[in-house]
């Protein structure tokens, strides 16, 4: 582990975690508004009206910009339909968590192993208010639900779970899943339980790909 990562949270003052609170917030924002422009132009006036400002402490930043995912996932699913909605939305709202993921790569100095990973996820979910980590899968269980030879990522707390319905933690997790790639471009992260569909944890395998499986 570099030593960036190793005392990465020393410099996560609260200054910090509202900087990247924000930057997430435009970025994913951004990223739901121009799915509503192409597809309910005239829902997008209504529902910007409708945002809280991002400023107060770091709950109440957070809690204003899952509520704006919110409203805007709930547009986009009355326009599109659910399944079409978060399809294209978590094929749009990825990317997103890549591009943050390769920078965080470079910034925290993240190795190749997953337990660097965690590490970093640790770090950088701290920006939103949720609480990860690392355990071993366990035998008996199938693969992609936490099976053995796996790395799960347990979130035990999440802020955005406050806020959030299924419909939009399902699409916005796609930000999430793109992080991890953006981290680890071998690495696979796949959530199989979520606390907004009342589980009392999230859980998401970690799966380490070869160039094959890439390909």
């Amino acid at each position: 582990m570099s030593l960036r990562l190793a005392t990465a949270k020393l410099w996560m003052r609260t200054s910090v975690l509202k900087r990247e609170l924000g930057r997430v917030a435009e970025m994913t924002i951004t990223t739901l508004d121009e799915m509503l422009r192409e597809h309910a132009p005239g829902a997008l006036e209504g529902i910007r009206a409708g945002d809280s400002p991002m400023d107060g402490d770091l709950d109440q930043r957070r809690r204003a910009m899952a509520d704006a995912h919110r409203r805007r996932v709930t547009a986009l699913v009355e326009a599109m339909g659910e399944e079409a909605a978060v399809e294209e939305g978590r094929r749009r709202i990825s990317p997103v968590g890549v591009a943050l993921g390769i920078e965080a790569r470079e910034r925290l100095g993240v190795g190749d192993d997953i337990e660097d990973l965690v590490e970093a996820a640790k770090v950088l979910y701290t920006v939103l208010g949720i609480e990860v980590e690392g355990e071993e899968g366990e035998e008996g269980k199938e693969a992609g639900e936490g099976g053995a030879g796996t790395m799960v990522l347990r979130v035990d707390r999440c802020a955005l779970s406050e806020v959030y319905d299924p419909t939009t933690c399902r699409l916005m997790s796609a930000a999430d899943e793109g992080l991890v790639r953006g981290l680890n471009p071998n690495v696979q992260m796949t959530f199989y339980e979520r606390i907004t569909e009342g589980r009392p944890c999230c859980r998401a395998d970690l799966v380490m790909t070869t160039a094959t499986e890439e390909a």
